[in-house]
């Protein structure tokens, strides 16, 4: 019987031919324009693969072409209370933690500087921005191409009342407000000129809108400023003054007006009240209080979609919970967007957690819930388009989980430059 014919295909070796991949075949200029269309996350890992990859990492028209990409899901800094502790971020695209590789300290310690006062207080886009509180420096930094640039020294007289950054392909500016309440000033750096800008005060300014005159200020005889007291309900005394984490404790968000592009800075006082800066304009005033002073409560600021949201998580009715709003300035009210399902908001009822949080780009936002009693901490992912909320396991090293107490959000970028 004739024997039966083999219908198997031959590889190329046993053709005697070298098996050669599909991308090998690209010319560079084809082949980096694939390459940078891969999560960030993928691409790093292929850099291992071959010699020809890894050296698009460094390519200018590679960097070219990333740079095209819209955006990136993002990526979450991780911060905790130790300085001295490998740094790691959520991949949102991934869904998982991962440990970098190369961080700030790396440029300090080559530079023989002290980073244990250095802590991330800003992002945008790509990069981070740490600040030493003690000599004023600010540091640039890309946390996927572990590039850093040392800003000028600057120096302010007066209390520092938040840093907002705001990035391009091009080029970043850092914003610094600060002054003592109802005196506000403020700098900016430029990167394309490597440069401070000169210190600009602006003034105070009320809005003009019918529904913002006719709202009752009974209750704003703190505006000046000052730290009041009451009692909780569990006979506790407590303050007006917003406690912050030393990583938040300058945070604030920047939009740009839809109408005329004007940059817009909004950080919390020291009471609890969003103050709204117009750099063009020299201006700042103030949204209405959000909860009543006597009112205990955690608070921060987000962006979505070039607008600001506020978190609060407060308690009530035997119940704690967690709700997103946005502030109406025609009809000069608070309106609530989403909430965090009752059934998991409860669960913090009389913990007296804290919350903090950063809005990816996109439709994420990353909120951490700490309790300081028990040094306990949750983290939750919130779709803010669905509100959807998804819990996160904990972040194991060695068996221990790591505690962090606040995130920055930025765009894993290769390309993004100091």
């Amino acid at each position: 019987m004739a024997s039966r014919r083999n219908l198997k295909r031959k590889s190329p070796e046993e053709d005697g031919d070298g098996f050669v991949f599909p991308l090998d075949e690209l010319n560079q200029d084809l082949l980096e324009k694939v390459l940078s269309w891969l999560p960030s996350s993928t691409f790093l890992r292929l850099t291992s693969v071959s010699k020809r990859w890894k050296s698009a990492a460094t390519s200018s028209t590679f960097h070219l072409a990333c740079s095209q990409i819209p955006s990136r899901d993002p990526w979450f800094y991780m911060v905790d209370s130790s300085s001295l502790s490998s740094p790691f971020v959520y991949d949102s695209s991934e869904m998982n933690w991962k440990k970098l590789l190369t961080y700030p300290s790396n440029f300090l310690e080559k530079n023989q500087k002290n980073d244990s006062n250095f802590l991330p207080v800003a992002a945008s886009g790509g990069l981070l921005c740490f600040h030493n509180s003690e000599k004023n420096e600010f540091l640039i930094f890309n946390p996927v191409n572990s590039s850093c640039r040392k800003l000028p020294l600057v120096d302010y007289c007066n209390t520092l009342c938040a840093i907002g950054m705001i990035s391009t392909q091009e080029s970043y500016r850092l914003f610094l407000v600060f002054g003592e309440f109802p005196t506000l000033s403020f700098r900016v750096y430029d990167s394309l000129t490597n440069l401070w800008g000169e210190s600009a005060i602006m003034s105070r300014k009320f809005s003009s809108c019918p529904a913002a005159e006719s709202y009752s200020t009974d209750d704003e005889e703190d505006d000046d400023g000052r730290m009041l007291y009451f009692l909780g309900k569990c006979g506790n005394v407590v303050a007006t003054e917003i406690q912050k984490t030393p990583c938040k404790q300058y945070s604030s968000i920047i939009t740009k007006n839809g109408c005329n592009g004007q940059e817009i800075l909004y950080f919390l006082n020291s009471n609890g009240k969003v103050v709204v800066c117009n750099f063009a304009e020299k201006y700042f005033f103030e949204y209405p209080r959000l909860l009543p002073l006597s009112h205990e409560y955690s608070i921060d600021l987000v962006e979505y979609g070039g607008e600001l949201l506020v978190v609060v998580l407060s308690e009530f009715l035997e119940t704690a919970s967690l709700r997103v709003w946005k502030f109406d300035e025609k009809s000069w009210i608070w309106n609530q967007g989403l909430a965090m399902p009752v059934a998991i908001s409860h669960e913090f009822y009389g913990k007296k957690v804290d919350i903090n949080c950063t809005g990816g780009d996109g439709e994420k936002m990353f909120v951490c819930i700490s309790n300081a009693a028990d040094e306990s901490c949750r983290y939750f992912l919130c779709n803010l388009v669905g509100n959807e909320w998804t819990e996160l396991p904990a972040c194991s090293v060695d068996g221990y989980n790591r505690k962090f107490s606040c995130a920055f959000s930025f765009q894993p970028r290769i390309e993004a430059s100091v």
